[in-house]
């Protein structure tokens, strides 16, 4: 098992940035993928950013071009960078971790864009 820690949501204007951390109860490298999941008002939890085995990423088409995961191994950390941020990513975004056939989920972090 292992528990996520999140922060680093928000209010920000549209166009501006924020950075989301995640950081979990046991090592990264124990952790076979690790990401981020947003869920808006009225909408499915959906992909934002994952990373798998440590090297691979994939990003939800929304994002793609706007927002970066990233790891810190020292701090056993995982990060979310989020630029040009648009409205419509309004959502509570969600870390997430997978291991074998489970999934495991942080408490959420409200991320707010202002027009």
């Amino acid at each position: 098992q292992v528990q996520l820690g999140e922060s680093g949501g928000g209010l920000v204007q549209a166009g501006g940035s924020l950075r989301l951390s995640c950081v979990p109860s046991r090592s990264i490298f124990s952790i076979n993928a690790m990401g981020w999941y947003r869920q808006g008002p009225g909408k499915q939890r959906e992909l934002v950013a994952l990373i798998i085995r440590g090297d691979r990423i994939t990003y939800g088409d929304s994002v793609r071009g706007r927002f970066t995961i990233s790891t810190d191994n020292a701090k056993n950390t995982v990060y979310l960078q989020m630029n040009s941020l648009k409205p419509e990513d309004t959502a509570v975004y969600f870390c997430n971790a997978k291991m074998g056939l489970e999934d495991y989920w942080g408490q959420g972090t409200q991320v707010t864009v202002s027009s």
